[in-house]
């Protein structure tokens, strides 16, 4: 065999490999082709930031609750508390969302919420903080969310417009499960040495980072349709084409669904961390972790993808691997095995948020966005404080593992009903993504079916 055989095929810097490199940078440009606009780079920069901030609250919030009270039931109502504002008030931020402009209310939201936490925080550092200040700084927060989710939903496609919206939806899920793997870590360690009150200053000032991020934006003034009739006018014109819209509904009962069935787990994993599985705080930081690692993986997953074919069956299948990974995480009395069970967990259930997210946006008129994703925010984030409730109010009956097994199963039930009515809405879906001009990212050759979720 001479030194230049043909056999001689692994050198490394040989045609072959070097089409491989290109292969690999090509896909990683599709996976991150929303980063070419500046307003999106910026929003993503500022989130991040602010995002690791928001779940260390969160955590370290749900750990003080515990402390002071050592009670499933009010760790259920301050979860019901910060989250029920939402279901009551997002169509009028929706509307507000359709009528004004969307950059300064999101400017507003964010200031809003960066005093909050600094209230928390001094409250809790000058060791003032009782449990009626939390609820009321949770409902306060909570009524700030009702106008800022679906504000920020909606703005989205101002950032990047229609052509890379799926991209900058999965990219968005992608660094909100970052921030959700950080968070939880860094708030675990801080909780456990310097206690609670650091992790909401620390969340106060990461609002700084979205605040300028925003401000530094260049978005193009939009105009408006003429605001005609009532603010009762326009939400229940948000809800009607909802209600008539039969795919979108679809999705959205899903997902309120598993948000008021299958969430709740997350408002008792402070039981599962101390008296199951006896990690303590830092215990709680690694499971929420956990669950952060499989949700960024499944929001990847997404963002690779170029169009909206099959995102319809990832829905249901993601439901149903949602509520199969809670019960095995349910049934587990070990602690790195339940680790092992969350990965699943959050792998689905970004996967079907975010496919849920993506097509109800595709299918979404732009002068109903705000309202439409106003009803996306009550079934996703609004369900979530009835079923902190009601698994807190169970979990002292039942006990944390029952609880949150009968909420998978539930999530495995609703799985199976959408899968069977799935092939019956795909051609009112074809028609309303067509309706709105959306541009999945298929390839140029692609004919229109191939953008049909199924």
């Amino acid at each position: 065999m001479t030194p230049f055989s043909s056999s001689d095929s692994k050198d490394p810097f040989s045609a072959p490999n070097l089409d491989s490199v290109r292969s690999e940078m090509s896909r990683l440009k599709l996976v991150l082709r929303a980063l070419h606009h500046r307003n999106f780079r910026l929003f993503i920069a500022g989130q991040l930031i602010s995002l690791i901030g928001t779940w260390m609250q969160s955590i370290a919030q749900s750990w003080l609750v515990y402390r002071l009270t050592g009670s499933a039931l009010l760790l259920g109502s301050v979860g019901f508390a910060g989250q029920i504002p939402v279901f009551l008030l997002a169509a009028i931020g929706g509307t507000v969302a359709d009528r004004y402009s969307r950059h300064r209310v999101v400017i507003g939201t964010q200031t809003a919420s960066m005093v909050l936490a600094f209230i928390l925080a001094v409250l809790t550092l000058t060791g003032r903080i009782q449990v009626w200040q939390i609820f009321v700084l949770s409902a306060l927060l909570g009524v700030v969310n009702a106008f800022d989710i679906p504000t920020w939903q909606a703005f989205i496609v101002e950032l990047v417009g229609k052509e890379d919206l799926m991209n900058a939806i999965a990219l968005n899920s992608s660094m909100f499960n970052g921030a959700r793997i950080v968070g939880p870590a860094i708030s675990g360690v801080l909780v456990a040495s310097i206690g609670e009150g650091w992790c909401f200053f620390a969340n106060g000032v990461s609002y700084v980072a979205v605040i300028v991020g925003l401000l530094l934006m260049k978005v193009q003034a939009i105009h408006r349709p003429a605001r005609f009739g009532s603010l009762l006018h326009h939400i229940l014109e948000g809800f009607r084409f909802v209600r008539r819209a039969n795919p979108i509904r679809a999705l959205l009962y899903l997902l309120g669904l598993v948000s008021l069935v299958g969430m709740p787990y997350a408002v008792l994993m402070p039981i599962f961390a101390d008296k199951i599985l006896h990690g303590g705080a830092r215990g709680l930081g690694i499971l929420m972790g956990a669950t952060g690692v499989g949700a960024l993986l499944g929001a990847l997953s997404l963002a690779a993808r170029s169009g909206l074919q099959g995102l319809g069956r990832w829905v249901g299948y993601s439901c149903a691997g949602f509520g199969l990974s809670l019960i095995l995480f349910a049934l587990s009395r070990s602690f790195w095995l339940s680790v092992a069970f969350l990965l699943p967990a959050g792998f689905s259930m970004m996967v079907q948020m975010a496919s849920s997210n993506t097509l109800v946006q595709a299918m979404a008129p732009d002068q109903l966005r705000g309202r439409v994703m106003a009803v996306y925010s009550m079934m996703f984030m609004g369900m979530v404080p009835f079923g902190a409730f009601f698994a807190g109010l169970l979990a002292e009956k039942l006990g944390a593992p029952l609880t949150v097994a009968l909420g998978a199963l539930g999530c495995l039930v609703g799985s199976a009903v959408f899968l069977l009515r799935l092939p019956g809405l795909r051609a009112e879906a074809r028609q309303l993504i067509v309706a709105q001009g959306v541009t999945t990212g298929s390839r140029p050759d692609e004919v229109p079916a191939r953008t049909i979720p199924s």
